[in-house]
């Protein structure tokens, strides 16, 4: 077995579109060009996978044509702070189309999330979709680039492992919440105020501590 160490790669995936290609997958130079915060926030274990092509020869050259797919990858590994939410697979499904000679992705990307919450630390369920927007290209000008939208093909393919992937953790929010609205826990008691408010009384400001003294 590999020992961890910092760096983000993808697991093995199912495939259903497209053509597969064994390899050791480590991207830690796909999540470099969006700064340190991404790269530092998420470790995974280096593992043998399978990378997921979709083939695209049939409209490089053809204006109009369009290839669709539909597409699952494990995720199970990828952690966000304490927790690896994406314990079910990560599902994604859209279309390739060749746009005046630019291909352009468009598609969604799902999966139900089995977290803890990081405000009220109560675990929680909850399905995401994220809209999938990228544009592919046979190469990229400058390898620093830091557009978050556009992937270089590997041949006359798109790395859907890559693109899919990146989405995934691009939309994932800095915190897990078990919802938008969580009222998170008392700073006093430790009580849930999801579930209603507790018995303490709000601190008063020390400012008025003296006045109080006064007042008695």
């Amino acid at each position: 077995m590999l020992p961890a160490r910092p760096l983000i790669l993808f697991s093995t995936i199912k495939r259903s579109a497209g053509f597969c290609q064994p390899a050791f997958i480590i991207s830690k130079k796909m999540f470099d060009k969006f700064g340190k915060t991404l790269y530092n926030n998420l470790c995974m274990t280096v593992k043998k996978g399978i990378t997921m092509l979709l083939g695209l020869s049939k409209i490089i050259d053809c204006p109009g044509g369009a290839v669709s797919f539909e597409t699952s990858l494990d995720l199970s590994d990828l952690a966000f702070g304490n927790c690896c939410p994406a314990t079910e697979p990560v599902f994604a499904s859209g279309t390739v189309r060749n746009t005046a000679g630019v291909l352009m992705l468009s598609g969604t990307v799902r999966t139900r999330l089995h977290g803890v919450c990081d405000r009220c630390a109560r675990a929680f369920i909850r399905d995401v979709e994220f809209p999938m927007e990228a544009v592919l290209v046979t190469a990229l000008e400058d390898e620093s680039n830091e557009d978050q939208e556009i992937f270089a093909l590997q041949g006359n393919a798109a790395d859907l492992d890559e693109i899919v992937t990146t989405v995934f953790v691009l939309n994932m929010d800095s915190k897990l919440l078990c919802s938008p609205d969580c009222k998170g826990l008392c700073c006093r008691c430790g009580k849930n105020l999801n579930d209603g408010s507790c018995s303490c009384q709000p601190e008063s400001d020390p400012r008025f501590a003296a006045l109080k003294q006064l007042l008695k």
